[in-house]
């Protein structure tokens, strides 16, 4: 489903000629697929715990993704959003997201594949999070998350809401670097000149950190306890004075590498398995399993070596389960009658006998579709033994047949 969209969950089982896409009926009915979807339920014997009723379900599939992968040097956090605009007491607002209103999570991903390595959720004041009272809340976050992989050697890209002096001095002391933007008012920062003109750029140094403020269109500060204050072309031109475009080398860096969780949201955003509900944590058990179907791409790219598209591997994955787990449906002895064909004015139609039924002989009869629904005439309950096979309608060869392919009303 997060492969073929429709409006309406019951668009996938329609009969109509435009919008039917016939797979869906040979695994699930319709009924039954609506009635295991009311079915989902999750619970838990907390009941202070705001994540009571699905924790038991995501600790376990969030632990399996540390578990099947080691990530590379450099790895990077980010916030990301499970659209949701009911009432939630954690519901949070970030204007810079696509989904503005919705959960937020805080996601460690590794930078060279976008693997999500682990994530937070965030409740308030419940967050799992180990507090550091010298980094504050969004260092806790930082050192939570980072705790598996302090002093082996990584190297940390954050955005300026984790960053600050004080976080990086406590990584590096856990022989962890760190690069990300920073706020000038943080407290430790350097005071850097007020005004500053396009291209230039100012740094303090103190041997272990680097704390730099370059302007572009606008002022950007950037600390970093694994890079110099060299400045690098970009390979992008000027178009105003036609010079090339240089950057601080910690700049150009954190630009190349913080995108990993975007691009995680970007790609779940065209192939998501979520749908509207009342319940919240129905959605976010739908948003982690899209993000266990990514990290097994991940690791099936990994693995395998195959240059294969996100879209093409969920197919993929999607007839393998199918083969290991459908079973035969029994074929339907009623149901509701197809709907009008949009082709019958325009294709080439032929009447023919119908189409014999076993135990019947000659005598097989199906009454008249125009004798039966006509509105220019009385209707009658009129049998005929002539079709069009094209149409799939039984009809008299006069005058209902010329009428049936002929008239929109008939």
């Amino acid at each position: 489903m997060g492969l073929v969209k429709k409006n309406n969950i019951r668009d996938y089982w329609t009969s109509n000629p435009m919008l039917s896409t016939p797979f869906f009926g040979t695994v699930f009915s319709q009924d039954r697929y609506l009635l295991l979807l009311r079915c989902l339920h999750f619970t838990s014997i907390t009941s202070t715990d705001p994540l009571q009723k699905i924790r038991s379900i995501l600790a376990p599939i969030i632990k399996s993704f540390s578990e099947v992968f080691y990530p590379s040097r450099d790895l990077c956090i980010d916030e990301s959003m499970v659209k949701w605009k009911g009432r939630l007491s954690f519901k949070q607002f970030i204007p810079s997201k696509r989904h503005r209103f919705g959960i937020k999570l805080f996601v460690l991903c590794d930078v060279l594949t976008g693997y999500v390595q682990d994530l937070i959720i965030y409740t308030g004041k419940s967050t799992d999070i180990e507090m550091v009272s010298d980094v504050g809340m969004s260092g806790s976050v930082v050192l939570t998350l980072m705790k598996s992989f302090l002093g082996k050697g990584h190297v940390l890209y954050i955005d300026n809401w984790y960053s600050s002096p004080s976080l990086f001095a406590h990584l590096l002391h856990h022989k962890t670097g760190a690069c990300g933007t920073v706020r000038s008012n943080r407290k430790g920062m350097p005071k850097f000149r007020a005004k500053m003109t396009k291209g230039e750029v100012e740094h303090f140094n103190t041997g272990k950190m680097l704390a730099t403020k370059w302007h572009d269109k606008r002022d950007v500060y950037v600390l970093s306890t694994v890079h110099s204050g060299t400045m690098v072309t970009t390979g992008k031109v000027d178009y105003a004075t036609g010079e090339r475009v240089t950057k601080p080398l910690c700049v150009l860096e954190y630009n190349k590498k913080m995108g990993s969780v975007d691009n995680l949201d970007k790609r779940n955003t065209f192939v998501d398995c979520s749908r509207k509900t009342f319940k919240w944590y129905k959605k976010l058990f739908f948003y982690i399993l899209d993000v266990a179907v990514f990290n097994s791409f991940v690791l099936h790219r990994q693995i395998t070596k195959q240059d294969i598209t996100y879209p093409h591997f969920r197919e993929n994955l999607a007839h393998q389960l199918l083969e290991d787990f459908q079973t035969t449906r029994r074929a339907s002895s009623g149901g509701r009658p197809t709907l009008d064909n949009p082709l019958r004015l325009s294709a080439r139609h032929f009447p023919s006998l119908l189409t014999q039924t076993p135990g019947q002989g000659s005598r097989t009869r199906r009454r008249c579709r125009v004798c039966h629904t006509t509105t220019r005439r009385p209707q009658a309950r009129m049998v005929t033994k002539y079709m069009c096979v094209a149409c799939d309608v039984a009809l008299c060869v006069v005058p209902c047949f010329e009428e049936y392919h002929s008239l929109k009303h008939y």
